[in-house]
């Protein structure tokens, strides 16, 4: 019996399952995530509405886009999307941690900034299919509502917007020059950190009709990788760059992630210290702990902070912790030169972990 993966065309990280599981030539039938699915299969499973979400032939129950990977790595022959270098793999995860939340800021920016029509269809296309595209509209416009107020939060506002546009152009151009050399990011064959990248940069800012068209022209060939990503590949080829190389050209994209993101990541790990010495005995983090400034393109403002981002972080400093030797000097070498030292010194503690569908403290 093959998996049955619950997801919506429109949804950032269904993207970014579908591009592995087509990759990894996983049997699986996609069930699209409409208002009865939800109330039917999704609620009941997991306890609240969210996609995607993957049931194995057995039955069982995986959510979370990292959690549903490492779960068919396990389980599925054939090629991983991990590295066995422990340089290639360190820079593979910082880019999923990258892709997943840093390049969300774009994705949810560029969603409701130029596709805002596009979006609300969409909305209503997933959840009603079987109603007129006015009614589609309309009902999609309702539900998309928490999704578009979501953007104060995540630090999206009129200050902010002309700052995420540059810093998104740079990206592109970065990775555009990247994809001249090679055909993912460590050479032939896709890595976890290529399907970090997937979800916002193809089934948002790819797939929205508006930002597509600047990607194509800003960045061609990301256009085409993210074409190539989620499309149906055959599991046997490609292979990651030898000797453990992470391509120069990954420098800038890296260099990028501790000049961008890392702040984010220092002040989430103080806050969520800070909630947990507030909250004594509770287990189960919220969606957010707290607020703090942030800066994107050298521009403040203000950002809710999110633990969940943090246990994406403990898998790059448990596989940075774990390496001795050659390797951890290696290591030590990439993250000085991207400027990202703090990581040597940094400790997700508490620890977290997932548990039942939810993020509690370890």
């Amino acid at each position: 019996m093959p998996y049955q993966f619950f997801a919506a065309p429109l949804s950032l990280y269904s993207g970014k399952v579908r591009g592995y599981l087509r990759w990894k030539n996983v049997p699986f039938h996609e069930v699209l995530s409409r208002r009865e699915v939800y109330e039917k299969d999704i609620l009941p499973r997991l306890g609240y509405g969210m996609v995607p979400v993957l049931i194995t032939p057995n039955g069982e129950t995986v959510q979370d886009t990292t959690d549903i990977i490492d779960y068919l790595e396990a389980h599925e022959p054939g090629p991983s999307v991990y590295p066995d270098g422990p340089v290639q793999k360190l820079a593979a995860l910082i880019l999923e941690l990258f892709g997943d939340e840093w390049l969300l800021i774009a994705a949810m920016h560029y969603r409701w900034a130029y596709n805002e029509d596009f979006a609300y269809q969409e909305f209503g296309n997933t959840a009603f299919p079987d109603l007129p595209a006015e009614e589609r509209y309309k009902l999609g416009k309702k539900a998309a509502e928490k999704f578009k107020g979501s953007l104060p939060f995540l630090g999206i506002t009129p200050k902010t917007a002309p700052a995420i546009e540059k810093t998104y152009e740079e990206f592109l151009h970065a990775f555009d020059t990247h994809l001249a050399a090679h055909p993912f990011l460590f050479g032939t064959r896709p890595s976890i950190g290529d399907y970090g990248l997937l979800g916002p940069l193809y089934a948002h800012n790819y797939r929205d009709p508006a930002s597509g068209e600047i990607m194509e022209r800003v960045a061609p060939r990301v256009a085409d990788w993210a074409r190539r990503a989620h499309a149906p590949q055959h599991v046997l080829t490609g292979e990651f760059t030898g000797g453990d190389e992470v391509p120069e050209t990954l420098i800038p994209i890296l260099t990028m992630f501790a000049r961008e993101h890392l702040p984010i990541m220092q002040d989430s790990l103080a806050d969520l210290q800070k909630w947990v010495g507030d909250n004594p005995g509770v287990n189960e983090l919220p969606r957010l702990t707290g607020f703090h400034k942030y800066k994107i393109g050298g521009v403040e403002e203000d950002r809710a902070i999110f633990p969940y981002p943090l246990w994406m972080l403990q898998r790059v400093l448990d596989h940075y912790t774990g390496l001795t030797g050659a390797d951890r000097d290696a290591a030590d070498a990439l993250l000085t030169r991207i400027g990202a030292e703090d990581l040597k010194t940094m400790t997700v503690e508490p620890r977290l972990k997932r548990e039942n569908f939810k993020l509690v403290l370890a």
